[in-house]
């Protein structure tokens, strides 16, 4: 435990134990790279990144691709794009 003497592990990400990004720029790069070797987590957090900026078929992209990954946050906003119509064909059969 001497190890951790005056240091959190809240300053740690808590899948890589890597310090945390000091940046917004860092923080970016470091979730790219958690996409690029298929995180799903990442890739759902991308996704309502790119919701929240209106890119519905950016969204869409990335929550199937966390979804596939067995996400299961993902599947649910993924079905709420099918419900609400946003990005694919509004599944008005289910209503």
């Amino acid at each position: 435990m001497r190890e951790f003497e005056g240091r959190s592990l809240e300053d740690k990400c808590p899948f890589c134990r890597h310090p945390s990004p000091k940046s917004q720029e860092e923080a970016d790069r470091v979730q790219m790279k958690r996409v690029e070797v298929n995180d799903p987590v990442a890739m759902r957090l991308m996704g309502f990144e790119r919701q929240e900026k209106e890119d519905h078929d950016g969204a869409f992209e990335y929550y199937t691709k966390a979804a596939g990954l067995g996400d299961v946050n993902a599947h649910f906003n993924l079905s709420l794009l099918y419900h609400e119509g946003k990005g694919v064909e509004k599944d008005e059969k289910k209503r």
